[in-house]
């Protein structure tokens, strides 16, 4: 589905109409390509802390150049800068003394990247001090432009090695929608990171389970997963079934029709992924729907049908495959929850308590998982769909534009996110909800 408000401002007209007027000219967001370096450009590094001097060789590991030293007559693609140092609230003034001069010399789209410690393993000033950090990324993410993301990403002590996929992730185009986001390494259990060698294919080898992947955001993270060398099997009801399978064909695939909500579905899940994979590596509960009505509308069969796919399901299922030992060590689940199910929406009550659901279910499960297992969620926002294009015309014009990037995402936007969570790279990234929303201007 095409943006017809974005290609008309990219015209000459359309130019001269938004700035007249102005109108939001949202910047065209590069995506990742296969086979394609991971960083167009050069990557400054800056600050002072306990991962300043590390950053230049996890930078190299991945193939993305950069440098220490700032160049009068160079512009940048991304900066990192490690907070880590700053101990007392005074110390915050080195984030203007780094960024200042240089937001006028970022490439388009580029990446902003804070490192800063989890201010729960800290206390004090150095506490205040490092939750500062989130107020100053949030609010650069607004002010960035040009297609630019800024996010926060605290490390905790012990975490230090385990940086290199959410790097990878954030500085690349493959999280062009996510922006004013923190993530939190080593918070939850695991600090180490499994080995990943080949970063063009760190799936290699896994077999992942998607839900929901006959179409739409499902179809794209099942793409994803299948370009990073997972062996896909997707699930779908019985009347998507020929999708599918057709799906699952072009990615030398593995399909399972089924009901999710069925009372036996998990232990069809479980008993397929056992007898036909050995297990799987990645469950990803992306199947949802959407039956809204205000409440004093709704019925109970809306309620309980919209609870029952997007939350009990896979709940049920995690469980089962937990419980079974189904999934590997070093596995992950991924939840697919909603800008709703953190910010509300009218008209969509059911849908919301569905998707804070989901974020629930992460945060019961972050510390009880182990054998490197991790669980963490993707929230989208706006995401272009055949379903969003059902909107009616002037709310999905709001619904596209209330972001720092005045546009809306693509279902790979919500997969790139998935995949990085998915990567054996990210064993200590655990306890996350990350918003796929171009940091939405309210509620995120």
């Amino acid at each position: 589905m095409s943006d017809r408000y974005q290609g008309f401002v990219s015209s000459p007209i359309g130019k001269m109409l938004a700035k007249n007027l102005g109108l939001p000219s949202p910047t065209p967001l590069e995506r990742y390509a296969e086979g394609a370096p991971l960083v167009r450009g050069t990557v400054l590094v800056g600050g002072d802390g306990r991962l300043t001097v590390q950053l230049p060789g996890v930078l190299d590991d991945l193939g993305v150049n950069s440098t220490t030293e700032p160049a009068d007559d160079e512009t940048y693609k991304a900066l990192v800068f490690d907070a880590t140092g700053i101990t007392e609230t005074t110390g915050l003034v080195a984030l203007q003394e780094f960024f200042s001069p240089l937001m006028r010399r970022l490439d388009t789209c580029p990446r902003v990247v804070v490192l800063g410690t989890t201010p729960e393993s800290v206390e004090g000033s150095e506490r205040v001090a490092q939750r500062a950090l989130e107020g100053f990324t949030r609010s650069l993410g607004k002010e960035i432009g040009r297609g630019g993301t800024v996010q926060l990403v605290y490390v905790s002590p012990g975490a230090e090695a385990a940086i290199a996929s959410t790097l990878a992730f954030l500085l690349s185009p493959k999280s062009a929608y996510v922006s004013g986001q923190v993530v939190r390494i080593g918070a939850h259990g695991e600090q180490e990171a499994a080995p990943v060698p080949d970063w063009t294919r760190p799936l290699e080898g896994k077999v992942a389970l998607v839900t929901g992947a006959s179409r739409g955001i499902g179809e794209q993270i099942a793409r994803v997963l299948h370009r990073d060398g997972a062996k896909v099997v997707g699930v779908d009801v019985p009347q998507a079934a020929s999708e599918l399978q057709a799906l699952m064909r072009e990615l030398d695939g593995d399909h399972l029709s089924l009901d999710i909500t069925a009372k036996d579905a998990p232990q069809r899940i479980a008993h397929h992924l056992k007898t036909g994979h050995g297990g799987v590596d990645i469950v990803v509960h992306n199947a949802g729907i959407t039956r809204d009505r205000k409440l004093a509308n709704m019925a109970e069969d809306r309620w309980a049908s919209v609870i029952g796919v997007n939350l009990t399901a896979p709940e049920r299922i995690t469980r089962a495959l937990l419980d079974e030992a189904v999934i590997g060590d070093n596995g992950r689940i991924i939840g697919v929850a909603s800008i709703a199910g953190i910010a509300g929406n009218v008209g969509q009550t059911n849908y919301a308590a569905s998707k804070a659901g989901v974020i629930g279910l992460v945060e019961s499960l972050a510390d009880d998982v182990d054998r490197g297992i991790t669980i963490n969620a993707v929230a989208p926002g706006f995401i272009i769909t055949a379903m969003t294009a059902a909107v009616p015309f002037a709310t999905r014009e709001v619904g596209q534009r209330l972001n720092a990037m005045s546009q809306g995402g693509l279902p790979v936007d919500v997969a790139e996110a998935i995949a990085w969570f998915a990567s054996p790279g990210s064993t200590a990234v655990n306890g996350n909800v990350v918003r796929v929303c171009g940091q939405m201007m309210l509620g995120a």
